[in-house]
């Protein structure tokens, strides 16, 4: 006897095509603020706090002077305006954000209450808002008035006539701001000349960087043959400064020595760096952040690069990271900093989701 014919459930072929989506790729991660994966208000970030004696900052964030780690103490010595944390610290975090997004309270207001915040302060307030409020609370806190385009000029053979046409390129295109890295690191110097050189056809204003090892960097700046520089990274946890041979002062100081010369200079952070250093201390994505921008602005940096650097794949796969993104982006503008939103790696397998990411 036949066996009867399975029955086939009828299926629409748009299941097929979603199937098809590169969106499909993307995964998310398991929430576990222990090993660092949290993106906002992580079971071990610090209650927000401030204490001030005789002028000084004695307590913040929970911690006491005396047991201060470099950041902290940087942060307390050069960010804390003192005079005005205790009355900022006061305001409740859910009517701070609300400041963020009412268009009747001043850029320069809320500026001016964000120097008196601590780290812990400044993510609490920023992790009420949404994706929709943080779009318009940055469009309005922007340091710089008009968005611009940075453009990326390499080849795979360090070649420097084909690096100066393509930047003469890149200026005719519009880009601000130019930006070369070199296959091997030797090629640094001509590479930089090359762009240097093709930056300057066209049209003035267009400002130049060569991206290459700290050191370096800072000669071929010295030497005239670039015009800003963002590769100054600075990170949230003193665990991860040492490992690079660093601390906030030595960053100062590079800092100081780019603003000596006239050169703009960037620092660079971002999320999820320290998660994929190890030394996250538990701590979620965005109050990291908040230190390392707290730290630039104590620098005098003009601005930041971050937003979704090299940390943004893991910190899109992190219930919420996208929104940690922006949120960091917000902190930038309110501490008066420009802000560079990076774009330098590729956080998901979907178009739409990249093309999403970069727009200002």
């Amino acid at each position: 006897m036949d066996q009867p014919l399975p029955i086939i459930p009828n299926r629409w072929r748009r299941f097929s095509e979603w199937d098809d989506r590169p969106l499909r790729l993307d995964n998310f991660a398991v929430d576990d603020p222990e090993n660092g994966f949290s993106a906002m208000s992580g079971a071990c970030d610090p209650k927000p706090g401030v204490e001030v004696i005789g002028g000084r900052i004695a307590a913040m964030d929970g911690v006491a002077e005396a047991d201060f780690d470099m950041i902290d103490m940087f942060i307390a010595r050069h960010h804390i305006d003192v005079r005005t944390t205790e009355a900022s610290m006061a305001i409740p975090a859910l009517e701070m954000a609300r400041m963020l997004v009412d268009m009747n309270i001043p850029r320069t207001d809320m500026v001016k209450l964000a120097h008196g915040l601590t780290p812990a302060k400044l993510a609490e307030v920023v992790a009420h808002l949404t994706a929709m409020e943080l779009s318009f609370a940055y469009s309005k806190m922007r340091a710089r008035k008009t968005p611009g385009n940075q453009g990326h000029v390499t080849n795979a053979k360090d070649d420097p006539l084909q690096l100066a046409a393509d930047a003469a390129t890149a200026v005719a295109f519009g880009f601000d701001e130019i930006e070369t890295t070199m296959r091997v690191s030797r090629n640094a110097w001509s590479n930089a000349l090359a762009c240097c050189v093709g930056a300057a056809v066209g049209r003035w204003g267009t400002l130049f960087q060569c991206s290459s090892e700290e050191a370096e960097e800072l000669q071929i700046g010295m030497a005239g043959f670039s015009s800003y520089a963002e590769t100054i990274s600075v990170y949230g946890t003193e665990k991860a400064f040492v490992d690079g041979d660093d601390t906030p002062w030595s960053k100062a100081f590079l800092t100081a020595a780019y603003a000596s010369r006239g050169i703009k200079m960037r620092c660079t952070s971002g999320a999820g760096s320290e998660l994929l250093m190890g030394f996250h201390e538990s701590k979620s994505l965005l109050y990291l952040e908040a230190r390392c921008l707290c730290m630039q602005r104590a620098m005098g940096a003009q601005g930041t690069q971050n937003g979704g650097i090299d940390g943004a794949p893991v910190a899109a796969s992190i219930a919420g990271g996208v929104r940690e993104l922006m949120a960091e982006n917000l902190l930038a503008v309110w501490l008066d900093l420009e802000c560079a939103s990076g774009n330098d790696a590729r956080s998901s397998e979907s178009e739409i989701r990249i093309g999403a990411k970069i727009l200002p």
